[in-house]
């Protein structure tokens, strides 16, 4: 792409309508918004109230978003974990076309290409200004105390390792298109515990997690609870669990979440104020409600669902605090907010019994899982400007197709060796909410890949592929190979059709091979 053949920024016509909007090459208006995109982690579909009316947790303020945005009732993520996930939403492509590294919790190498576009990439180039402040979880590259030693011995990361936390850390946002970061490396039960900003370690004076943390917040149960299967796990009770490892040790694992939000309202507000003119695009990834579940003193206590609920409340204020500081600053109108998280709760039949709720709401599985739990998300768009009601999109999208919708928003065409699985969904922005933006997703979990076109989805492999027993499948001679649902008339994909439709089981075999060996999705 050439940005002088995209953006023409000279022409005085661009003042008369607004700073947000700017002239396409051929003389066609396009819009900038500010953008905030909060993405909670492990945060299911069921634990917003607006889906789920038998929800035990509670969520007004993004309740009160969508009654005033778009809801999408079937909106995907890019992978069922973590990583996965976050991959596919800054690039627009699968994980599975991503290099393969090995991983080391907070220590494992950058995963996404230095060269490849990214949301980040993209929206520079229409003029923004990008900030990534959160979990990042794609990988750094750090220096090395000894540089003829690995990172990792013998791949354990449970105490000091072989990092130089003093020197720069590079390979992260800055090199994918974010003018500013301020991140975690990883999930908040991974070491290393530290902020990172810009390229540099805050806080260098390193501990380990178990001499900062020998006791629960409480004091009242040794943290070194028997009740764990790995020797270094640490345990607070329910929810609250992490790794042994190296932290910065002014770092507060209960203080994180806070800081992470306060610091992303600092980049709008210091914005608005330096340089309000030009737009800007801000990627909040959270560090919850993902474990371990430490709401603060002002949600203690709050919800009738114990600590998760407490938490849950203290993600749903992410979006009322977002929409206050927005409103204050007089660029609501024009601000598109999104909500939405990085796959499904790691919530088990267990879970459901003791409190009663459906965090994935009734969808099978969880977090890790090929089935819907896994990757089936809550996702809000709010944008005043054009969004001028309530509205319901209840067609299939993912998070990797808003690299496209924001990439056609701004006027700009992608090369098609970037973002090849993303489809735009910027009509629907428009008001469009008849026509599919997409005729076909994929979902991966572990080894295991599916794809879903129309009312079918079919998965290649037997078994959950993730965190639901059993994960891996072995066929049996005559038995079935893969697993093939009609989700309209089975959402609960309960009832394996494999053999009563083979040649819908052909059909998608080989279209989701045809994906997966050759790349082509919607070229």
């Amino acid at each position: 792409m050439n940005t002088s053949n995209i953006l023409l920024y000279a022409s005085p016509v661009i003042g008369f309508f607004s700073s947000n909007l700017i002239l396409h090459s051929q003389n066609q208006i396009v819009e900038r918004p500010n953008i905030v995109i909060i993405l909670a982690d492990d945060m299911g579909y069921g634990d917003v109230s607006f889906n789920n009316h038998l929800a035990r947790t509670y969520t007004p303020n993004i309740d009160k978003f969508a009654e005033n945005g778009l809801t999408f009732t079937d909106a995907h993520s890019g992978g069922s974990v973590s990583i996965p996930s976050r991959y596919g939403l800054l690039t627009g492509r699968y994980f599975f076309r991503a290099p393969k590294q090995s991983s080391y919790w907070g220590y494992l190498p950058p995963l996404i290409e230095k060269e490849r576009e990214t949301i980040g990439t993209l929206m520079q180039k229409a003029g923004y200004t990008t900030a990534c402040i959160g979990k990042w979880h794609l990988g750094l590259k750090w220096g090395l105390n000894d540089i003829s030693k690995p990172q990792i011995d013998n791949e354990k990361v449970s105490g000091y390792t072989n990092t130089d936390f003093s020197s720069p850390v590079t390979g992260g946002p800055n090199n994918l298109g974010f003018d500013y970061y301020f991140i975690h490396p990883a999930s908040l039960d991974m070491p290393p515990y530290t902020f990172i900003r810009n390229g540099k370690v805050i806080d260098t004076n390193i501990v380990l997690m178990a001499d900062a943390y020998p006791h629960t917040l409480d004091g009242t149960i040794d943290a070194y609870d028997k009740r764990n299967t790995n020797e270094n796990d640490i345990y607070w009770g329910r929810g609250v669990w992490w790794r042994n490892g190296e932290m910065s040790k002014s770092f507060k694992v209960e203080d994180c979440f806070d800081i992470i939000v306060d610091e992303g309202i600092s980049f709008i507000e210091k914005h608005i104020a330096n340089n309000g003119k030009n737009p800007f695009m801000l990627y909040l990834p959270l560090t919850g409600p993902h474990t371990p579940w430490v709401p603060n003193d002002t949600f203690k206590g709050s919800s009738a669902m114990g600590t998760y609920g407490d938490f849950i409340s203290q993600v749903d204020h992410v979006v009322y605090r977002i929409n206050e500081v927005i409103k204050r600053l007089n660029i609501e109108e024009n601000t598109l907010v999104i909500f939405a998280s990085d796959n499904g709760t790691p919530w088990e039949e267990e879970d459901i019994q003791s409190y009663g709720h459906l965090s994935n709401a009734s969808r099978r599985g969880q977090k890790g899982d090929i089935w819907d739990g896994g990757h089936h998300i809550p996702l809000f768009i709010k944008w005043p400007a054009k969004i001028k009601q309530s509205q319901s999109y209840d067609y299939t999208i993912s998070l990797l197709d808003i690299f496209a919708s924001f990439a056609e928003m701004t006027g700009q065409p992608i090369d098609k060796k970037y973002a090849e699985d993303s489809f735009s969904f910027y009509d629907v922005l428009m008001g469009n909410i008849t026509d599919p933006s997409r005729d076909h997703i994929v979902y991966s979990a572990g080894n295991k890949l599916a794809i879903k076109k129309g009312d079918w989805k079919y998965i290649d492999g037997l078994g959950s592929g993730g965190f639901t027993t059993p994960s891996n499948v072995n066929p049996v001679p005559n038995g079935p190979k893969g697993q093939l649902y009609n989700l309209k008339e089975d959402p609960m994909e309960t009832t394996n059709l494999y053999f009563q439709n083979l040649g819908k089981v052909k059909e998608l075999s080989d279209l989701l091979h045809q994906i997966s060996e050759q790349g082509f999705s919607r070229y």
